[in-house]
C-alpha cells in the first residue's frame, strides 16, 4: 500500500504564515504537522511508501523536509507544476497525477497533510483491510452550517455508503467525512474514469462520492477527534493545546 499525501494547496487563509511556506510543515508540539501523520502511519507494516504531492512553489520545502528525516521512511516528493491557487490542479487530479507519474498500481491510502488527530490512523487501516473495500471515515457533526462546507455521507447499518455529497446545500445526514481515504488497487484504477465521468476534482472526497455509486464503499466511525488547521486562529489554538498521542 502506498500513502499519498495531498499537500499541493496554498492555504491562503493562513497568510502570512503560509505565503511562502507549506501548511503541512508548520510546527506543532515540536515537529511539523506532517511528521505527526507520517510517524503514525509508518508504524503499519501494510504501508510500504509515501508520496507527497506538492505544488511547484513549495516542492523544495518538502524535499528539504524529507531529506532531514534521514531515511526514517520511504518518502518521495512530486511537484504537480502549479504555482498559484488559481491554477491548482485540485486534489483528485493530483491523485491521478501521482498515479501516472510513478505508474502506481497499488492499494492507496490518501490523506490530507494538514490535519492532526488524537487517535492512530492504524485503526482505520485495519478497518479497511478487514472490509476489503474502499473506505473512508465519518464523524457526527451537529452544525448544519459546518456540514455545508464538507463531505456528508448517509450509511446503512453495515457502514456502507448510501449517498455522499461534497458541500451539500441541504445535508442529508450529520455524518461528516475527514480527508482520509483508502482505495483498493482495483478502485484506484478508476480515478481517471471518475474524472472523465465528471466527478469534482477540487475536493478530495469528490472521487469517493462518485466511486460509491459504482462499487461498495464503507465509512468507519472516527474513533477520536480531528484538528483542522484552517486559519490563524485555529492554528494558534492547536499549537497551545495539542497533545501528541505518541
Amino acid at each position: 500500500m502506498k500513502c499519498l499525501v495531498l499537500a499541493a494547496g496554498y492555504a491562503t487563509r493562513l497568510y502570512p504564515l503560509t505565503e511562502n511556506f507549506p501548511k503541512p510543515l508548520l510546527p506543532v508540539a515540536g515537529k511539523p504537522i506532517l511528521d505527526h501523520l507520517i510517524d503514525d502511519i509508518s508504524r503499519s507494516s501494510a504501508v510500504d511508501g509515501f508520496i507527497v504531492i506538492s505544488n511547484h512553489r513549495f516542492a523544495q520545502h518538502f524535499r528539504d523536509w524529507a531529506a532531514a528525516r534521514q531515511g526514517s521512511a520511504d518518502i518521495r516528493i512530486v511537484d504537480d507544476g502549479t504555482s498559484t491557487n488559481e491554477t491548482r490542479l485540485g486534489a483528485v487530479c493530483d491523485i491521478q497525477f501521482a498515479i501516472e507519474k510513478f505508474g502506481l498500481d497499488d492499494d492507496l491510502f490518501v490523506i490530507a497533510g494538514d490535519n492532526l488527530l488524537d487517535f492512530s490512523l492504524l485503526q482505520f487501516i485495519d478497518y479497511a483491510l478487514a472490509a476489503r473495500t474502499s473506505c473512508l471515515m465519518r464523524y457526527f457533526e451537529p452544525s448544519v452550517p459546518k456540514l455545508t462546507k464538507c463531505a456528508v455521507v448517509e450509511v446503512d447499518s453495515h457502514d456502507r455508503i448510501l449517498s455522499m455529497e461534497e458541500k451539500p446545500a441541504q445535508p442529508r445526514s450529520h455524518w461528516c467525512c475527514p480527508p482520509f481515504y483508502y482505495y483498493t488497487r482495483n478502485d484506484a484504477r478508476l480515478v481517471a474514469k471518475g474524472i472523465v465521468a465528471g466527478c469534482g476534482t477540487d475536493a478530495p472526497g469528490s472521487f469517493a462520492a462518485w466511486l460509491s455509486t459504482q462499487v461498495p464503499v464503507h465509512a468507519m466511525e472516527m474513533p477520536g477527534k480531528r484538528f483542522d488547521v484552517g486559519n490563524l486562529e485555529s492554528y494558534q489554538k492547536i499549537v497551545a493545546n495539542f497533545q501528541p498521542i505518541f
